[in-house]
């Protein structure tokens, strides 16, 4: 059976599928109705449900399983599915969360040696030892934690699949210019999302903690840093520029970040956490589009449609 994000407009569905999201919404004329994000393991797709009341709400919420019945359409550039029918799946129908769960096609096991490779190439001391801290203290929810709630890498070790994909593309740009640190930048590399495990709720049904909402993963992030740096009797200038590397690498004030980069590291930090989540983006869009067709509109990338061409 393909997944709900391999559908194509007019297509029919009768599968289950975990709800993601809901979100409580009225109509122009007053009526309630719900938006549901719902997934499989292919992804997620936004559906409508139309003239609704308390007693759904209280039975259509987040990490609940349901089986719908419905159809594919197509709604300003975007799939949305259209629900004809809608129930909670039996516990007899032996549906668990993770036969829903995206997760990364490569095994979380596999991500994590691969990051260890890297960490053991970091030579300066304490920007060593401040890594492997904070790596040993977070291990557990970096294998399964996303590194989103939408956009990209979505989904469970979307966080792990996002650094190792990270320090791949950081390895190559350090040997391209040998003038990097970089002990920084694979160090800022596994450092600069870890916040998002208190940030974010986890990999069910992914939402922000109210410290997510509040602070922000940056900012737990720089507070870890010091913590860490306390604990361990550090005080040298690498924990100011490991704070810094974390602070700036949105990029820009108008994108989230408390400074904009103003070391090297930290510059080209940004630019390979932004080519690593607009590759997985436009990756995912792409994989479920034919050739000479278009992909969906990608909100995080100005909201435009990519063309899939017709030669190899």
């Amino acid at each position: 059976m393909k997944g709900i994000t391999q559908l194509q407009a007019g297509e029919p569905v009768s599968q289950y599928l975990l709800i993601k999201q809901a979100i409580k919404g009225v109509t122009t004329v007053g009526k309630p109705f719900m938006t549901l994000i719902l997934q499989d393991k292919s992804g997620d797709i936004e559906a409508k449900l139309w003239d609704t009341n308390e007693e759904h709400e209280n039975m259509y919420r987040p990490e609940v399983i349901v089986h719908i019945g419905g159809e594919i359409h197509d709604y300003r550039g975007k799939n949305q599915l259209r629900i004809k029918q809608i129930r909670i799946a039996r516990p007899d129908e032996g549906i668990q969360i993770n036969d829903l769960l995206p997760s990364s096609t490569t095994p979380k096991e596999q991500l994590y040696e691969e990051l260890t490779q890297f960490f053991f190439e970091i030579k300066n001391p304490n920007i060593s030892r401040i890594t492997r801290f904070l790596m040993k203290k977070y291990q557990a929810e970096l294998t399964v934690f996303p590194a989103a709630s939408k956009n990209h890498h979505d989904y469970a070790s979307g966080l792990l699949d996002h650094v190792v994909s990270m320090l791949r593309l950081g390895k190559s740009i350090c040997d391209l210019y040998p003038t990097l640190n970089r002990d920084l930048v694979y160090a800022g590399v596994i450092l600069h999302d870890i916040g998002k495990v208190k940030e974010l709720t986890g990999p069910i049904a992914t939402s922000y903690t109210v410290e997510g909402n509040l602070l922000g993963h940056i900012t737990i992030m720089v507070d870890e840093i010091a913590q860490a740096a306390k604990e361990l009797g550090i005080d040298g200038e690498e924990v100011m520029v490991l704070k810094h590397i974390v602070l700036s690498h949105h990029g820009k004030e108008e994108w989230g970040s408390p400074k904009k980069p103003m070391i090297q590291e930290a510059e080209i930090l940004h630019y390979i956490d932004n080519i690593d989540a607009k590759m997985n983006m436009l990756t995912r869009a792409l994989s479920k589009t034919k050739p000479g067709e278009y992909t969906e509109r990608i909100f995080a990338l100005d909201n435009r449609s990519f063309y899939k061409p017709t030669f190899e």
